[in-house]
């Protein structure tokens, strides 16, 4: 049969609120029109992000009920370093309460000012977290990944030939180290092959530079490599990931998206000498290193979600599942980032939105009508969030692991369609607070 069902049945449900456009106008005004400062119960479809907001299966939950809360030697902390290691074979498993942690951490032992980190993109706080220490943090991502439009299978990848230029220009001494993210989540959810990752691994390897993934999406790139690189049709997701996880030296993880985790986070390491200087600064700002900030019942989620996201029956659902939502806006003639990535669509709000110019954040506009409008809440990965740095002015809608239906998505795509047919009415923005850092999640804005 050619239909992709759920592979799962709701078994608790959650009420929704429905708001009219007048509440929502007034809500955009309060918050100063950034969508992170709305509350969540004046959501009605929320695609803010896929992070830590999944549906825990009932496997998870029971596992929770045996969480060992004890605060060193906790059994389940036991049990997910097994999980991790069967995975990744990495020697040094150290737990955070997320990934935006084992981040800090990593960074924070391993980068002093002056130095450079390359990646194929970096995402808002990767960069924030490799800046904060006076790095910088340099995105080499491939030419072809400029066109949203290419039909590129693999367009998430990391340029070799630039990664070389850039070793050559600042001297290994100068790089602490090379992250790939994969998938590319600021390069519109794009897989990375694993033609690409060995190119890197090896280029690290050769100019004894550590080499880490970023893998919070890891099962969803696993599932692409499988579909589009000769050579892996006939392999399991799983053996996939282990191929991935054999070409680096450590890997930071957030839990709260290939994990189904609401929290919670990985550090890991094959170097003993820096797992220990890791771990020394764990425990000043998170916890003991069996329990990472993390309770117990958090550890045993996390164990078992590892295990369901490498299912190939969910892989093909989800994967299938976002590819819905892209096809049926794009073939009415919204941009979006081709071809559709794992976990979310990006539309290309520069092309959606010509009239409104980069300065005045065509992608905010566009979250902001498409809240107004229908109430449904996405984010943008452009100006505001990226300033300088954003190659795209794109509008993300996150979708959630298992928890909205077929009907909830064929709403987005009608509210979609409907300011599709009014684009020209709407308007640009400025922003008229702002931090110093991660500007995005608590400025504001006034509409022009």
């Amino acid at each position: 049969m050619q239909t992709i069902i759920e592979p799962f049945r709701i078994k608790s449900v959650e009420p929704l609120r429905k708001t009219t456009p007048g509440e929502r106008a007034a809500f955009l005004e309060k918050a100063g029109y950034n969508l992170f400062l709305i509350d969540a119960d004046n959501i009605l479809i929320d695609l803010l992000t896929d992070s830590g907001t999944s549906a825990m299966s009932t496997e998870q939950w029971a596992a929770m009920m045996r969480g060992d809360e004890s605060y060193a030697g906790s059994r389940s902390y036991f049990r997910l370093k097994t999980a991790v290691e069967d995975l990744t074979a990495f020697r040094h498993v150290i737990p955070t309460h997320q990934g935006r942690a084992a981040e800090r951490i990593l960074f924070t032992c391993l980068c002093k000012p002056g130095d450079v980190v390359p990646n194929n993109t970096h995402f808002d706080t990767t960069r924030a977290n490799v800046e904060f220490t006076g790095a910088k943090a340099l995105d080499l991502p491939l030419a072809e990944s400029a066109d949203t439009q290419s039909q590129g299978p693999f367009k998430g990848g990391m340029d070799v030939d630039a990664l070389e230029r850039l070793i050559a220009e600042h001297g290994r001494e100068r790089i602490p180290l090379i992250m790939l993210t994969v998938t590319n989540n600021s390069g519109g959810g794009q897989p990375v092959s694993m033609a690409n990752i060995e190119a890197v691994s090896a280029v690290a390897r050769r100019h004894q530079i550590p080499f880490y993934l970023d893998c919070c999406r890891f099962a969803e790139n696993a599932w692409f490599i499988r579909e589009r690189e000769p050579g892996y049709q006939n392999w399991s997701p799983k053996r996939i990931a282990r191929r991935m996880f054999s070409f680096a030296d450590g890997c930071t993880f957030s839990a709260k998206k290939d994990a189904f985790a609401n929290i919670g986070g990985l550090l890991c390491t094959n170097d003993p000498a820096l797992a220990q200087q890791e771990k020394n600064l764990l425990i000043l700002t998170e916890g003991f290193p069996t329990y990472g900030g993390l309770a117990g019942r958090d550890l045993e989620a996390i164990a078992i979600g590892l295990e369901e996201i490498l299912d190939p029956d969910y892989l093909e659902y989800r994967i299938a599942s976002t590819r819905y939502l892209g096809r049926h806006i794009a073939d009415h003639g919204v941009p979006i980032v081709e071809p559709p990535g794992g976990h979310a669509i990006y539309i290309d709000a520069g092309r959606f939105l010509p009239h409104i110019p980069k300065h005045e954040f065509p992608a905010q506009s566009l979250a902001v009508e498409l809240y107004r409008h229908a109430g449904i809440r996405s984010v943008e990965i452009g100006s505001v969030m990226f300033g300088e740095h954003a190659r795209n002015e794109l509008l993300r809608l996150a979708i959630p692991r298992r928890v909205y239906t077929q009907s909830h998505i064929d709403y987005v795509v009608e509210a979609i369609l409907e300011i599709e047919a009014r684009k020209s009415e709407l308007r640009g923005y400025v922003i008229t607070e702002q931090p110093e850092f991660l500007r995005h999640f608590s400025c504001r804005f006034r509409p022009l």
